[in-house]
């Protein structure tokens, strides 16, 4: 007498159930926001291992929760971030795509008229292998619960054959999210070029281009010349001295040519910079 009442009250809250998932169905089928169609997928999961539970699945209702509600809702809310946030519109409806999922359904309803009836004890699979499961795994397997005898010693390559199946998609999820851009969970990042101290020029980074220092630049920059991929343009430094009227635009010729009698006057030298008097020759020890 129990055992109908349990089944008159859970009756209604299996179809209540039902219900809720159609519901949800054809709400994530209507929307067209990325991160809500996501959020119902996680509840429409949620509401599935409820579902398990009432039939007495409760290992099938705890996979459910974990994968289902759990890691694959996080896994949609991460693809959101090297996604789009909203669905393109399709500008046509496919009616041979919809003939197909029309005719696919109806095939499989048709298959479920011969189903036994949910829960007859008189059913194959319970008169079947499930009387041994009960009864013997005990003696057999040696575990007190008969649910993990069958998944890990009787369904032994069944369960190692789904851990193969999980672990692929794994990997497969890792590597997807391994071209995110940077920011994202396990995205790689392009590292900056680095440039030795020995290569780089001795000047302000704001005044560094980027370019490595050859044989010679040294030379160039002290004389007034910055070097380009094209070549070395000349770059006159302006006389500090009020008489000196032009300055030459090239550099200077290396010549043994006695240098200019000192006048007492400040001079400019052919780079720019300005010198004192200087003692002339007699005068140097």
């Amino acid at each position: 007498m129990g055992r109908r009442r349990i089944d008159a009250v859970s009756f209604p809250i299996e179809i209540i159930l039902f219900g809720f998932l159609l519901v949800i169905t054809v709400t994530i089928i209507r929307l067209r926001s990325l991160f809500a169609a996501g959020m119902m997928t996680g509840a429409f999961s949620l509401l599935s291992a409820g579902l398990f539970t009432l039939m007495d699945a409760v290992d099938v209702a705890f996979t459910e929760a974990a994968v289902g509600a759990g890691v694959s809702t996080i896994l949609f809310l991460s693809t959101l971030s090297i996604t789009k946030k909203q669905e393109r519109k399709s500008p046509n409806l496919h009616w041979p795509a919809l003939a197909v999922c029309l005719v696919t359904g109806a095939v499989l309803v048709y298959g479920t008229l011969d189903m036994p009836a949910y829960g007859d004890p008189n059913a194959p699979i319970h008169a079947h292998v499930a009387p041994r499961y009960i009864n013997e795994s005990p003696k057999e397997i040696g575990l007190p619960n008969f649910v993990t005898s069958v998944l890990a010693s009787y369904r032994g390559y069944d369960t190692f054959g789904e851990l193969g199946v999980i672990f692929t998609a794994g990997v497969s999820v890792m590597l997807l999210l391994g071209g995110a851009p940077a920011g994202v969970a396990g995205a790689t990042r392009r590292e900056e070029p680095s440039f030795d101290d020995e290569e780089r020029p001795d000047f302000d980074d704001e005044e560094w281009d980027g370019s490595e220092s050859t044989p010679g630049d040294e030379s160039a920059i002290a004389q007034g010349y910055s070097a380009t991929d094209n070549g070395e343009r000349a770059s006159e430094f302006p006389a500090e001295n009020d008489n000196a009227e032009s300055q030459p635009s090239s550099a200077p010729s290396m010549s043994d040519e006695p240098p200019p009698p000192n006048t007492g006057e400040a001079q400019s030298n052919p780079i720019g910079f300005r010198t004192g008097a200087e003692p002339t020759g007699g005068e140097r020890s």
